[in-house]
């Protein structure tokens, strides 16, 4: 299956990982990245150092297929960060893969970047006036840029001088020779968490990543601080305000493992889960089955299915051996990329009402071909949709690779208009009020993709080209 042709789901762009003070970083920001691989499939780097130089080895593909004992190996020394990369649409190219690292007036530094800057290519034009060469597309070398080229007195100075440049969405790791920094934005729209493992720090986007290599969850950085790590010991600093908080409530949704606690050590699953048991008393029917979408509907429709009473069953088998390119047989067949990833259960959906569960719907062409899928393979007399999440009606800027606002369905059809399209029974979404019940501090949540109220500015056509930079 090609890229475009899986298009019709939301990609997070980035997870980032860090290890300070262990003698096999490397080892455990391969571990933490291959625990992340979720957020980022197109490439993946690593950059360590051994308190003299800093290596880095990075590629494109998945981390397991990059990173060999051999690669690793080139990786020595105590302090390491890395990063996987989903890009946004036109530069998925080796050169974007990071960590970016540097040489300039003091020393050497590494750095990855989760999020996506609103004001990239404002700064970048303004860079280039100046001088600055660029060797990428991507948005995360201009923070390298403005750090290199500011005239701030210290190194801790050029950074929050660079970082006060910055508008959008940025959870960064940085590294020296000798230390790790890790920074959040001042709203804060992407998750991450420290963690200790055996006296060293671990710096991650979601908590899986300590689950795997046995580190205990510490904290999550906060909103605007910069955590220093060295041989010092851990100093944190707030060199960044805002009078609000954005946290991106798709991270809930769709984006961050089940297993993951994020936004003030909040379970992912179990939010999935009410949001489900929200839906189902927002809008329930009578039907014999709730089956999810798998798999990032799972939760959701356990929790439909516990709130409503119906049986939950999975009546969609999932393929998790799709790669991310498939030859289609010359002879046509119907839904060819479905049914790559999808088989209906036709034993179990046959003559059936059915409730399916899905966490979104983007541009509604999957959405419609499951429907078909259900009715006419699985053979089932009813479906009716249910979406654990309101309508899509806003592309993101912050780090969510996301279509253009006449793509996506909901911001020119009305739900009726969906239905009809997707050819179900029945459609629902969750509502906005069900959607912040669910979550705690509701008023720290960036909803823009639902009602296009943007934190950082208000979008037009021109703006949505950042997206894509």
């Amino acid at each position: 299956m090609t890229r475009r042709e899986n298009a019709d789901k939301f990609h997070d762009e980035c997870g980032v990982v860090g290890v300070y003070g262990h003698s096999e970083a490397a080892n455990l920001t391969y571990l933490g990245l291959h625990a992340l691989q979720h957020r980022g499939q197109e490439g993946a780097g690593i950059c360590s150092s051994d308190g003299r130089h800093l290596y880095i080895e990075k590629s494109m593909g998945l981390v397991a297929d990059i990173f060999s004992e051999k690669r690793l190996k080139r990786l020595p020394g105590t302090i390491a960060i890395g990063h996987n990369r989903y890009s946004t649409a036109g530069s998925s190219v080796l050169k974007n893969v990071q960590p970016i690292m540097v040489n300039f007036s003091l020393g050497s530094l590494a750095i990855a970047h989760n999020g996506n800057l609103v004001n990239a290519l404002e700064l970048k034009k303004e860079l280039e006036s100046e001088g600055a060469i660029f060797q990428s597309t991507s948005d995360s070398e201009v923070i390298v840029h403005l750090i290199a080229n500011s005239n701030a007195g210290g190194f801790y100075e050029r950074i929050i001088d660079a970082l006060s440049k910055l508008y959008g969405a940025f959870s960064l790791l940085m590294m020296t020779e000798n230390e790790l920094i890790a920074v959040r934005d001042p709203y804060g729209f992407r998750p991450l968490s420290i963690g200790k493992h055996d006296g060293a720090y671990v710096i991650a986007s979601e908590t899986c990543a300590f689950d795997l290599i046995g580190a205990a969850y510490s904290r999550d950085i906060e909103p605007g601080e910069m955590v220093i790590i060295n041989d010092k010991g851990i100093r944190s600093i707030k060199p960044l305000y805002s009078q609000k908080h954005a946290f991106c409530i798709f991270e809930f949704i769709y984006f961050s493992r089940p297993d993951s606690y994020i936004f003030g050590n909040q379970n992912v699953n179990d939010i999935r889960k009410n949001l489900g048991r929200q839906l189902a008393r927002e809008n329930p029917i009578d039907a014999d089955l709730v089956i999810p979408v798998p798999d990032s509907g799972v939760p959701a429709a356990l929790g439909y299915a516990e709130e409503s009473g119906i049986p939950f069953d999975f009546g969609l088998i999932r393929n998790h051996y799709v790669g991310r390119t498939f030859i289609e047989p010359k002879q046509a067949i119907r839904h060819f990329g479905v049914k790559l990833k999808l088989n209906p259960v036709r034993k179990l959906l046959e003559g059936k009402r059915v409730i399916v569960v899905d966490d979104s719907i983007v541009r509604g062409t999957t959405s419609k071909k499951i429907v078909k899928m259900l009715k006419e393979g699985g053979r089932a007399k009813e479906v009716h949709l249910r979406i654990s999440s309101p309508p899509t009606i806003g592309p993101c800027f912050y780090g969510i690779d996301t279509p253009t606002r006449k793509e996506l369905i909901a911001s020119t059809h009305t739900v009726e208009e969906i239905k009809k399209y997707i050819t179900a029974d029945s459609l629902c979404y969750l509502s906005m009020e069900g959607l912040l019940k669910v979550v705690t501090n509701s008023e720290q949540y960036c909803t823009a993709c639902f009602d296009n109220n943007y934190p950082v500015f208000t979008p037009d056509e021109k703006v949505e080209q950042i997206a894509l930079f």
